[in-house]
């Protein structure tokens, strides 16, 4: 727009700059030579014009191509088929195709990546419709996508490699199959949490003992290889205390001191229990939880609900308070031990998965065996997460069959341990400086009596 003062005339002839030239032979310069390759076409593809930068990238003379050649030509087999059948309709259809990666064939035989863009012009009177490409060399581009596709396969080469290790680490914290429990039914199932690519601090396990069978569950804070150490630390420590005869509280108290002989920061909860079938068609479980949720007595007939009392996390205190339950099953009964990532499982806007919803899944699901239970459990609580739980969730079920025969009696050789009284259900004081009370669970869930001085009924 002219200044104030100065007519169109005076800007007219306002005096050129030298270097500008004359306007014609600037557009026409700026054509051949643009930073990108231009190339005019026929609609169906014969090169009606071609500039200089199109010709020195890919190698050809314009004589050679100039009414001569097609566009699909230059392209190889695969891109000339995409050409014909999604290229030139949308061409027609839309009057503009854009950014379209394919290769050219240069003079040379060279395959040359590039960008392809289009547009439809006229037609006017005494012309026909014309293409205007431009191609814009895309090496560069195609370097950069090759190595971000080459950047992503290592990442999901080392995601994959991150969740076998984790696999594997928490396949020795977990048996790959419990052993047989005679007169009984016993399952396990762990899940990690989310995609499972670290490894969680959940563990279970069954082994047998001098004095009859034993299991555990437990819960380290935190995941990862730190999180692994004290996980290893306290499955292994329980099955060796546990070959001792050793109490379920004091097992408890003497693993608290080897975490706390490691100076980790790592804590944990656990549920330790002896499994005893002293010639009956039941079971008594005696046990002692650590901070541990207290397992869920489902009896044959009758109300579901939590046996125990959780008592101090260990690894934190030198005398954690720690107390025994002895819960007798009787045939159709079972008890389930789990992890916290049962009932802290949330659901979206529903809150947390609870104790009420795991009492009614338990309720639903009395009748069908160890097995049955467990995973119907872990599906219910994953599926409540939208399948992809926040936290580890591990699921020990110990049940009696309603058909179980009567267990053999013990051998002589084989005497029960410190502090317990055949059939009472009692045990010696606390341990590591614990209360030291025993809760009899004769008939649990269904009214124990008083076992005496020290002992609760459940």
């Amino acid at each position: 727009m002219p200044s104030a003062g100065r007519s169109n005339e005076d800007v007219r002839r306002a005096p050129r700059h030298p270097v500008a030239g004359d306007a014609d032979e600037n557009l026409e310069d700026l054509y051949e030579n643009a930073p990108f390759g231009y190339l005019s076409t026929l609609m169906d593809g014969t090169i009606v014009k071609v500039n200089t930068t199109f010709l020195t990238l890919t190698g050809y003379d314009r004589e050679g191509l100039v009414g001569r050649a097609r566009i699909q030509s230059l392209l190889p087999v695969g891109d000339r088929i995409f050409y014909e059948t999604h290229f030139a309709p949308l061409l027609v259809i839309q009057g503009q195709v854009r950014e379209i990666a394919v290769e050219l064939k240069s003079a040379g035989g060279a395959r040359l990546p590039v960008l392809l863009n289009g547009v439809v012009r006229g037609p006017v009177p005494d012309r026909p419709a014309l293409v205007r490409f431009s191609v814009a060399p895309a090496t560069d581009r195609r370097e950069y996508e090759r190595e971000l596709l080459r950047a992503r396969q290592r990442a999901e080469r080392s995601e994959a490699e991150t969740r076998r290790l984790a696999q594997i680490l928490q396949a020795g914290f977990v048996p790959s199959e419990l052993p047989p429990v005679p007169g009984a039914d016993v399952a396990g199932v762990y899940r990690p949490a989310g995609r499972g690519d670290e490894v969680g601090g959940d563990f279970y396990d069954l082994f047998e003992t001098p004095q009859g069978w034993a299991l555990s569950l437990g819960d380290v804070c935190g995941k990862g290889a730190q999180a692994a150490v004290v996980t290893s630390l306290a499955r292994y420590t329980l099955r060796a205390v546990g070959m001792q005869r050793t109490p379920p509280r004091d097992a408890l108290a003497l693993l608290n001191q080897a975490v706390l002989r490691e100076r980790t920061d790592r804590f944990l909860t656990a549920a330790y229990a002896r499994i005893d079938r002293d010639g009956g068609e039941g079971a008594r479980v005696t046990m002692s939880l650590a901070g541990h949720p207290p397992p869920f007595l489902v009896p044959a007939a009758g109300a579901v609900g939590p046996v125990g009392r959780p008592g101090t996390l260990l690894g934190v205190f030198q005398d954690p308070n720690l107390y025994e339950t002895a819960v007798d099953l009787a045939p159709g009964d079972a008890l389930v031990f789990y992890t916290d990532g049962i009932i802290e499982g949330r659901g979206a806007g529903e809150g947390l998965f609870g104790e009420e919803r795991l009492a009614g899944l338990l309720e639903a699901a009395r009748d069908l065996d160890a097995k049955g239970v467990a995973e119907h459990l872990v599906d219910e609580v994953v599926s409540f997460q939208s399948g992809l739980p926040s936290d580890d969730i591990a699921v020990l079920v110990l049940r009696i069959p309603r058909d179980a025969p009567p267990s053999p009696p013990r051998p002589p050789g084989l005497c029960r341990p410190s502090g317990e009284r055949a059939g009472s259900g009692e045990a010696d004081g606390a341990a590591a400086g614990g209360e030291g009370e025993v809760e009899d669970g004769a008939d649990a869930g269904r009214g124990g009596a008083d076992g005496g001085d020290g002992v609760d009924g459940v």
